[in-house]
């Protein structure tokens, strides 16, 4: 089976930035430039990515990948998602809406699963953990290289024990959502640090993942052992980012910072620490239930211009994105590479 090195030119892979950043457009360019753009299948139905794929293919000859949430329990605590529900209702009020309901769901797990082993893309990459053995193996048998993202060297032991030919090293720098298998907290190590760590325990081919804006990053993550990098962050502000206006003017402010925070999706996520994060930092373990329930909140905040009570998404490293085309990115990104 063909190596992950061998499907990019640039050793760069633009993360799936599931819920609109990441656009057909931002992987057509990005394949174009030499590297890997991942096709981010999170909260799409099967019959809405096999038509991102088709367009994929359809617009750009050069390899691509797709990104699949693993889906995991339903919360352990479901009164304390409830309580922390009600906690939310002055603030589904000030932007005119009632929150969602707070349902479980497997994001559409086996239709996807189905749908790629049939319509193969180059690369399967996976978030939240690592997919059984029988669909690692399904993958592959059909042609495909699979990806788990990790957190940690147990993450990567277990990924290398399902079979997968590669993993995604996510650092705590990262933005969005942690990759990590369970959500008990949000801790982590550094990237660079990561990378070390998960060398003693597997070797397969490490993509590092967290805070990596410009070449001298990439080049510490190659030189620490890694074959590639995954930048989201860094094209947020691209042309082809589907990010929101308002989204991509916070990440040019230059007073924020980032927080890691479970207020949004009940969920470990680092972004822009606004109102909403620092009024709601006692927000419990629930995803997919507390994500479903504040889609209205967060959608109608967005519509009214309300930065406060929208998840603004971003790596430590967001003050450094820049408003280019993606394959600018790509070639800043490498430009201190031989």
């Amino acid at each position: 089976m063909t190596a992950l090195v061998d499907l990019l030119r640039h050793p760069v892979v633009a993360a799936p930035m599931a819920g609109g950043p990441t656009t057909v457009e931002l992987v057509v360019a990005a394949g174009e430039a030499g590297a890997l753009g991942l096709v981010a299948g999170g909260y799409k139905s099967a019959g809405a990515l096999g038509e991102e794929l088709g367009e994929v293919r359809r617009r750009s000859p050069h390899p691509f990948g797709v990104n699949l949430f693993v889906p995991g329990a339903p919360a352990a605590d479901v009164e304390a998602v409830a309580a922390y529900l009600r906690s939310l209702q002055a603030d589904a009020a000030a932007v005119g809406v009632a929150l969602g309901e707070a349902a479980w769901d497997d994001d559409g797990w086996d239709d996807k699963v189905q749908l790629l082993v049939g319509d193969p893309p180059p690369v399967v990459s996976f978030t939240f953990g690592c997919p059984p053995p029988a669909v690692v193996t399904a993958l592959q048998a059909a042609g495909s290289l699979v990806l788990a993202s990790v957190t940690s060297p147990p993450e990567a032991a277990a990924a290398a024990a399902a079979g997968a030919d590669a993993v995604c090293v996510q650092g705590i720098e990262a933005g969005g959502h942690r990759a990590s298998f369970s959500d008990a907290g949000p801790g982590g190590l550094a990237v660079l640090d990561l990378i070390a760590a998960v060398k003693a325990v597997t070797d397969l081919p490490q993509v590092a993942a967290g805070g990596i804006m410009g070449p001298s990053q990439v080049r510490q993550a190659l030189q620490a052992g890694a074959v590639a990098v995954q930048c989201g962050t860094a094209f947020l502000r691209s042309a082809e980012s589907g990010a929101q206006r308002l989204h991509q003017q916070a990440l040019a402010d230059p007073s924020a910072t980032t927080a890691m925070t479970r207020a949004f999706s009940g969920r470990w996520a680092r972004g822009i620490a606004n109102r909403f994060v620092t009024d709601h930092g006692d927000a419990p373990a629930g995803y997919p239930e507390i994500n479903n329930a504040t889609r209205p909140l967060r959608r109608a905040a967005a519509a009214q211009g309300d930065t406060d009570r929208m998840s603004l998404w971003a790596g430590t490293g967001f003050a450094l994105a820049r408003p280019w085309p993606a394959a600018r990115v790509v070639e800043h990104l490498c430009g201190d590479l031989p």
